[in-house]
């Protein structure tokens, strides 16, 4: 771990890592750039970076920072995975300042539930009490349409 770093100050973060890695992950796959860039322009984002200065991982939270918050867009680039790189970024997510005493913090994974179970996380106790307006294909709506 000592040569990486974790900021969450916004003018360190190489968007063209972040685009790239998202754009072609499940859960964002084709994701615009203009969508990408407002939703790190409005979220408290977490980079992780090599001594090299290359951002290798990130993470972002969609937070009102009082009450609520929602874990995504998390990812360790495949050449830096295996070093611990995202329980330290895990550990550093829950002991910020900014998501202390929030009631509620959520996330959704198809496959990291061993890595979120190790700080706190569970499945939703009340399923039934949740809603949602779901559009899992969203983006290639979006980039069909501009076509």
């Amino acid at each position: 771990m000592q040569d990486y770093a974790i900021s969450t100050d916004q003018s360190r973060l190489d968007f063209r890592v972040i685009h790239g890695f998202l754009a072609n992950s499940y859960w964002a796959k084709n994701i615009p750039e203009t969508v990408m860039k407002k939703a790190i322009e409005h979220s408290l984002c977490f980079g992780i970076y090599h001594v090299t200065g290359e951002q290798v991982g990130f993470a972002r939270l969609i937070t009102d920072k009082a009450t609520f918050a929602y874990l995504a867009d998390v990812f360790i680039s495949d050449a830096h995975r295996g070093k611990g790189l995202s329980k330290k970024l895990m550990d550093d997510i829950v002991r910020h300042p900014d998501l202390q005493g929030l009631r509620r913090m959520v996330l959704a994974t198809r496959d990291a539930h061993g890595l979120y179970a190790q700080y706190g996380f569970r499945p939703i106790q009340h399923p039934d009490s949740f809603m949602e307006i779901w559009q899992p294909n969203v983006y290639q709506t979006a980039g069909q349409a501009s076509m």
